[in-house]
């Protein structure tokens, strides 16, 4: 997590105050319920998503006709676009999470420092969660899935978007709630831009933001609170396809990579080819992608192989979020993981080979969440990785990293427990040590 700058804050408005307060009261009471409270709660909201699937489906549409009307990009309006399929999904996602290990409540370390002098490592939520996320409503119901099960409260902010798809979402997940022991202050919605300045202001009651949106709103919120923030930014993900490669399993990875849902962040932007090879396997690929309608842009020597438009030192560090593709033809491995490491956004990359010996130097040597070695960059997703779903995706280096599940929104607390043990008898005078002795 990032702990941003130290400034102090300005007061922010009293009814934000009061909303966070709430979500911070119900955050506690949350922490305190059983597993099967929590999963009590969980299936009454999936219950209440289905019942309500009409409903849900038409404030949707309503947004997306809106923004459609108002000429926002595709890869936004892909994202915004609900759906039947895509809300079963994220309903499957809410059962998946109650059938998950409670990540609370974990010892994790049991050590006899003396007789009767006992320390315990034990998981606890973080707290209240601020969660800022684009135009995408079912990251609304994997978010507050994920914060109940691990027993935060949470504040959400969605794109301006889907304002109407998010409302109708929260009011029947609170009335879902109101049938259970978790109030429904834990999940509190905003609805304005303004807002989320004063969202960034509440590091009283607040314990961690998670953005999620572009790399310059990204480092926005970071810059502008004391709360620490966990996200990622950009999605510039690689496929390498090496001179050892399976050229049949290369190209079918490479159309999944790209095109089976191109607007989401685990979509490859680039595609690296060894040079030994790209004679053979670009036309074909070419072919493939046209296709699927994806526009190809090339280097000097993909060029003079496929008929493409030229990719500029821009199209590098771009991620597109669309049907569009730009493709590096590179000397070796060594190349390969050089212009990953140098444009990507250690988001996911991956390699198509043969070679296990590659493979090997490719998965340790490319600095990503993720690295895959022969399969579609698409997968890397919480709810694929069997985490049930993710609040988000981090890309940083300290944990959590990659898809951010229940794990990643826990901390925990060190217990001691003693029977009038003091610091005193353990000196060197005394000739007295400390066990430490693991139970």
């Amino acid at each position: 997590m990032v702990i941003s700058n130290t400034k102090t804050p300005e007061i922010t408005s009293p009814s934000l105050i009061e909303m966070a307060q709430s979500t911070q009261i119900a955050a506690r009471e949350l922490a305190v319920l059983s597993t099967q409270q929590k999963n009590q709660a969980l299936g009454a909201i999936a219950h209440a998503l289905e019942a309500h699937t009409k409903e849900i489906l038409a404030a949707n549409e309503a947004d997306y006709q809106k923004a459609e009307e108002e000429g926002i990009p595709k890869a936004l309006l892909a994202r915004l676009k609900l759906g039947e399929k895509k809300l079963k999904t994220a309903i499957t996602g809410v059962l998946s999470v109650v059938n998950l290990p409670d990540p609370t409540g974990i010892t994790e370390i049991h050590r006899q420092l003396d007789e009767g002098l006992i320390l315990k490592r034990i998981t606890f939520p973080i707290g209240v969660l601020g969660v800022i996320f684009e135009a995408r409503p079912e990251a609304l119901i994997q978010i507050v899935s994920l914060a109940i099960k691990s027993g935060n409260g949470v504040i959400l902010k969605g794109g301006k978007e889907a304002t109407q798809s998010c409302n109708t979402l929260v009011e029947i997940i609170h009335q879902a709630l109101a049938q259970t022991q978790v109030s429904t202050n834990a999940v509190q919605l905003l609805t304005t831009r303004s807002e989320i300045q004063e969202l960034l202001k509440l590091d009283k009651y607040v314990n961690l933001i998670i953005p999620r949106g572009s790399n310059s709103f990204v480092q926005y919120i970071q810059a502008n609170t004391n709360i620490a923030v966990l996200g990622h930014a950009d999605g510039i993900c690689h496929l390498y396809i090496n001179k050892v490669a399976d050229l049949e399993k290369a190209i079918k990875i490479t159309i999944d990579a790209k095109t089976q849902y191109p607007a989401a962040c685990n979509a490859i932007e680039t595609l690296l080819v060894d040079e030994e090879i790209a004679p053979e396997i670009l036309p074909k690929l070419a072919k493939a992608l046209q296709e699927k309608e994806v526009e190809l842009r090339g280097d000097s020597q993909t060029l003079k192989i496929i008929d493409i438009k030229p990719a500029t030192s821009q199209d590098w560090a771009t991620e597109y979020c669309d049907l569009i593709l730009s493709i590096k033809i590179v000397p070796d491995l060594e190349a390969a993981i050089s212009h990953i490491n140098h444009y990507g956004s250690k988001h996911t990359d991956a390699i198509i080979t043969e070679d296990p010996t590659a493979a090997s130097l490719f998965l340790k040597l490319v600095d990503a969440a993720s690295v895959y070695h022969n399969c579609s960059t698409r997968f890397a997703d919480g709810f694929r990785y069997g985490f049930g779903a993710e609040v988000g995706i981090s890309t940083q280096k300290m944990p959590p990293r990659g898809p951010v599940g229940l794990e990643g929104l826990v901390s925990y607390k060190y217990q001691l427990t003693g029977n009038g043990h003091v610091v005193a008898t353990y000196t060197t005078e005394n000739g007295k040590q400390l066990e430490h002795k693991d139970l």
